[in-house]
């Protein structure tokens, strides 16, 4: 073990420590990532004094979006491994990046997406509201999206689980009010989103529930990315929907139709009371099953510094 490893944080607590984290990424990403992109993509003054949410909207839906997630991904790495290395003085791979004996759980995670998206989509199409018009073959636009899937799930995973519920659970005692705060955080996020309402947000926050849910237990973030790549990229560039407000290139080609509560309506999916219900599911069984694997916790950050 590392002497980085028996090293205390230079702030005692974790919740203050995932505060002062919070700001720190907020204000890098106002003062630099936005401004940049805002500045290369020629988006006015008074569009953005007028409407703020909604310029940012668009540049999630227009020709920069790579120019964002890789900001992002940068901006999270950075903010992550300063935080880690010089608040926590704890090694990065110690935020659950371990391989070895995660691979129940990281097949869990990555079957876990498809296995819900079929059960919805089966659902909306038995009900008549979905119908694939067409296929559209183009393994480039696919590749390309995989990498923009691969960005978000990663540094949205290293952010949300790794570092805030990490911190987190050095906090609560109960790890489910741990949980619950980092999902809120984590719908929060995404409040700027296209098409994001009321409905999308709580379903943003059972997704929280759900990628988390393992790592109140092991402290591994192999399932939760894993979780959120499949669940991504089978949404999107494979069935067609939207994500999370985001429309990218897709093999089919989906055409809902009906009540938006139902189809998700422009946000995708994700906003629509089916994957409310099939979330709150899947939720009530990983509870269950990871509860019944792990009887109690394992201790903060397993193996870290090794």
């Amino acid at each position: 073990m590392s002497d980085q490893a028996e090293k205390k944080p230079r702030i005692r607590q974790g919740w203050l420590r995932v505060i002062l984290f919070g700001i720190c990424f907020c204000v890098i990403t106002l003062l630099i990532a936005i401004p940049a992109v805002l500045i290369i993509a020629g988006v006015k003054k008074e569009d953005l004094q007028a409407a703020p949410i909604h310029a940012l909207a668009g540049l999630l839906t227009g020709n920069f979006l790579w120019l964002m997630l890789i900001l992002e991904c940068l901006i999270s790495l950075i903010s992550v491994w300063i935080f880690r290395v010089f608040v926590d003085r704890k090694s990065f791979a110690s935020l659950g990046w371990e391989t070895t004996g995660y691979g129940a759980e990281s097949a869990t995670g990555f079957f876990m997406g498809p296995a819900l998206l079929g059960i919805a989509s089966l659902l909306l199409l038995l009900s008549g509201r979905l119908q694939w018009t067409d296929i559209s073959w183009d393994p480039q636009s696919l590749v390309i999206s995989l990498g923009l899937l691969v960005l978000i799930a990663f540094s949205e995973e290293l952010v949300f689980r790794g570092y805030i519920l990490n911190n987190l659970l050095d906090t609560f005692r109960n790890k489910w009010i741990a949980l619950a705060i980092s999902a809120v955080l984590f719908a929060a996020f995404h409040v700027t989103n296209p098409g994001m309402n009321s409905l999308a947000f709580a379903n943003l926050f059972l997704a929280g529930l759900l990628l988390g849910i393992n790592y109140i237990y092991t402290k591994n973030l192999w399932y939760s990315f894993l979780f959120h790549l499949s669940w991504n990229f089978f949404q999107g560039p494979l069935l067609g929907f939207r994500v999370s407000g985001l429309n990218l290139p897709s093999l089919l080609i989906a055409e809902t139709k009906g009540d938006w509560m139902l189809t998700g309506g422009d946000f995708g999916l994700e906003g629509s009371v089916l994957n409310m219900l099939v979330s709150l599911i899947a939720i009530l069984v990983l509870a269950w099953a990871f509860g019944r694997k792990y009887k109690f916790p394992v201790p903060a950050n397993p193996k870290q510094g090794m």
